[in-house]
């Protein structure tokens, strides 16, 4: 019975090379991989901007992202959302989904701000060095995990389904839907305003003179702690944007701990568009989308497709180190 065991267990983690899966599927695998790639780079949009800021990796920005999720969650089943699509108009749902999306943003910024505020503060106060902001980052985002556990339980909340994907072209027999349309397409276009507020407002001007020199900045009149708290905001604002999109495509996916590898999956993201840019992210993320649902074509087994993913993004860094992008925040123009 054991040898048994071990042989399925073996068989269900083989791996095998298929181009021929891949050449079958890849119009579907492209679109999918597209779409979570798209709510990669939300979150890892955070990530890039905190680091280019602070030099820090903020690894509880995924409770940020989670509690975002959360929020959606209990917004629409209040509003009366389940398993199944409501029976509303389009614009009664475009009214419901916005409701939800501002509440989560409002959530996941509120988050941030306060982390910063009670963890980071203090420590940037004391000159603390970099390792221990390190590690509060990642006592945090352990911490919120096992709060979310001891409030909800370990298993994921039931699922809320916004509306039906219809069908809406087609592009050489792979069907592209509503829902993938509404995830690309927001995500790019949130990722655009980003940037361009990063790039051209007064607020994304001081957040590049902080990321570049904060001491210079400081003397030149740029309130150096207002900026890192608006950074924070920002991440935590775009986090609950993700989390709309996260909760549309995985309707039962809303978990305590569901957040922990999505963010690393964001994290390479921003590592591989090259940390520290704006729109890396949203390069590195869409690439990590489609190399992860490539992966799981070729090799047959979807529990090697983050795998493949990182062993990509670590070949990379081998030949450009500084990402595919590179250059940092405070160096960023339009």
């Amino acid at each position: 019975m054991t040898t048994s065991l071990l042989a399925q267990a073996a068989t269900s983690t083989w791996i095998t090379f298929d181009l021929g899966a891949l050449a079958e599927n890849f119009g579907s695998a492209t679109v999918e991989g597209l779409t979570f790639g798209a709510i990669y780079a939300l979150v890892a949009l955070g990530y890039t901007l905190v680091y280019g800021v602070l030099n820090l990796m903020n690894f509880a920005h995924s409770e940020v992202f989670i509690i975002g999720a959360y929020t959606i969650f209990f917004t629409l089943s209040t509003l009366g959302f389940g398993p199944d699509a409501p029976n509303l108009g389009v614009w009664a749902i475009v009214a419901n989904l916005l409701l939800a999306t501002v509440l989560a943003m409002l959530a996941s910024a509120t988050v941030a701000l306060v982390m910063e505020r009670i963890a980071y503060r203090p420590l940037r106060k004391r000159g603390a060095p970099r390792l221990a902001f390190l590690i509060t980052a990642i006592g945090i985002s352990f911490t919120l995990q096992y709060l979310i556990f001891l409030w909800r339980g370990p298993n994921a909340e039931r699922a809320v389904t916004m509306f039906v994907p219809e069908p809406v072209f087609d592009i050489g027999g792979t069907i592209i839907n509503s829902q993938h349309l509404v995830i690309v397409v927001a995500a790019v276009a949130v990722m655009i305003v980003t940037e361009r507020v990063v790039a051209k407002t007064r607020i994304g001007r001081g957040i590049r003179a902080v990321a570049q020199d904060p001491d210079t900045a400081t003397l030149m009149g740029v309130n150096k702690e207002r900026i890192i708290m608006t950074t924070f905001v920002i991440g935590g604002l775009l986090a609950g944007i993700g989390a709309l999109f996260y909760v549309m495509k995985l309707p039962s996916g809303v978990q305590y701990n569901a957040g922990f590898v999505l963010g690393i999956k964001a994290f390479a993201a921003a590592v591989l568009g090259g940390i520290g840019n704006v729109r890396g992210a949203l390069v590195g993320g869409l690439l990590l989308g489609l190399i992860s649902n490539y992966g799981q074509l070729i090799l047959g087994n979807g529990q090697w497709a983050d795998v493949v993913a990182f062993v990509i993004l670590v070949l990379v860094l081998l030949v450009k180190p500084t990402g595919l992008l590179g250059t940092s925040l405070g160096r960023s123009r339009a």
